[in-house]
C-alpha cells in the first residue's frame, strides 16, 4: 500500500470516527507513563543529574517496549498493510483539533464568554478564567497553528520517514513531552530528556509546517514574521510555526499570559491586525489546506518515483 493511500484511509477514519471517545491507546499509554513516573521520579533534594538519568530511563521504558511491539507486528506485509492506516489514524487528530476550536468559536459568536473560557481551557495550559474575548481568540488560533504541527503534520512526516514504527515512536514521545516537559519544580530535570527528544523529532516537521503556512496564506507577511520573530521565541519549534502562521493569517498573536499562577512574557507574533472570531475559522482552514497540500505532494512524489 502506498503512503498516499495509507494517509487517505487514515484521514477518512478520522473524518468518520474522530478520536476514540473511550479506550484511546494514548490514554492507556498515559496511565503506563504515570506508573513509570511514580516509581522513578526522585525527591527534589536529590542531585539534578540523577533526576535527568531517571527521566531518560523513564522515557526509554515508556516508549521502546511499545515501539518494539509495533515493529514486530508490522513486519509481515499483510499485517503492515492492515495496521498502518489504523496506527496513523490513531496518531493524528485533525478532526478533534477543528472541533475544539469550533467549540470556542460558537460561544464567542453569541457573546457567551463563560462557555468560551471553558472551551479554551480544554486545549491550552495557560489560565483562562480571566481571559477576555481577544485573549481567547489569540489562544485558540495559536493552539490551532501549533497543534496542527504536533498532532497532524509531524506524525505524517514520521510515517513517511519510518512507517508505523516511526509514527508510533513520535506520538509516544510527543505525549511524554506533554506530560513531563514542563519547566516547573517537579519536572524541570526529570522531564529534560522527553522535552529535548520532542524538540529533535519536531525540528524538521515544524519547519515544513511553517513553510506550508507561508505558501498558503499571505506569503510575504508570513516569511517576514518567520524570519524576524521566531528567533525570539522560547520554543525552537512552536515559534517558527506560530510566527509563520500568524503572518500567513495577518493577525496579531502572542504576548503575555498567565501559566500556573505566573505571568509569562512571550513575544508578540504576526502583524498589528487584531484577531476576529472569523480568524479562528481561517486558522482551521489553513490546517485543512496544509493537509491537502501535503497529501497532494506525497501523491505526486509517488507518481513520479
Amino acid at each position: 500500500m502506498t503512503v498516499s493511500l495509507t494517509l487517505l484511509l487514515a484521514l477518512l477514519l478520522d473524518a468518520i470516527f474522530g478520536e476514540p471517545k473511550k479506550w484511546h491507546p494514548l490514554v492507556l499509554f498515559g496511565a503506563w507513563a504515570t506508573f513509570i513516573e511514580q516509581r522513578l521520579i526522585l525527591p527534589r533534594d536529590r542531585p539534578n543529574i540523577y533526576q535527568k538519568i531517571n527521566g531518560l530511563l523513564a522515557l526509554v521504558l515508556a516508549t521502546l517496549p511499545i515501539t518494539g511491539i509495533i515493529f514486530i507486528l508490522t513486519r509481515p506485509p499483510l499485517l503492515n498493510e492492515l495496521l498502518s492506516p489504523l496506527l496513523l489514524y490513531l496518531c493524528i487528530a485533525p478532526k478533534s483539533l477543528l472541533q475544539h476550536t469550533l467549540a470556542i468559536y460558537r460561544p464567542l459568536q453569541t457573546g457567551d464568554l463563560s462557555q468560551a473560557r471553558q472551551a479554551i481551557a480544554m486545549i491550552v495550559s495557560r489560565e483562562t478564567q480571566q481571559m477576555d474575548s481577544q485573549a481567547i481568540r489569540k489562544a485558540s488560533i495559536e493552539s490551532t497553528l501549533e497543534n496542527g504541527a504536533d498532532a497532524v503534520f509531524a506524525p505524517i512526516f514520521w510515517f513517511i520517514m519510518a512507517g508505523p514504527t516511526g509514527v508510533t515512536f513520535y506520538r509516544l514521545s510527543n505525549t511524554l513531552d506533554a506530560m513531563w516537559g514542563y519547566k516547573n519544580h517537579r519536572y524541570y530535570y526529570f522531564g529534560f530528556a522527553a522535552a529535548r527528544l520532542d524538540d529533535i523529532l519536531n525540528w524538521i516537521p515544524a519547519r515544513l509546517t511553517a513553510l506550508s503556512y507561508i505558501l498558503l496564506g499571505d506569503s510575504q507577511k508570513a516569511w517576514l514574521c518567520y524570519r524576524q520573530q521566531s528567533p525570539h521565541c522560547e520554543s525552537p519549534n512552536a515559534g517558527v510555526v506560530m510566527s509563520a502562521g500568524a503572518g500567513s493569517l495577518n493577525v496579531n498573536l502572542g504576548g503575555s499570559a498567565i501559566y500556573h499562577g505566573q505571568l509569562k512574557n512571550k513575544p508578540t507574533l504576526g502583524t498589528e491586525r487584531t484577531a476576529t472570531n472569523q480568524d479562528i475559522k481561517r486558522a482551521n482552514l489553513l490546517i485543512i489546506l496544509t493537509t491537502l497540500l501535503w497529501f497532494s505532494l506525497i501523491s505526486l512524489g509517488e507518481t513520479l518515483a
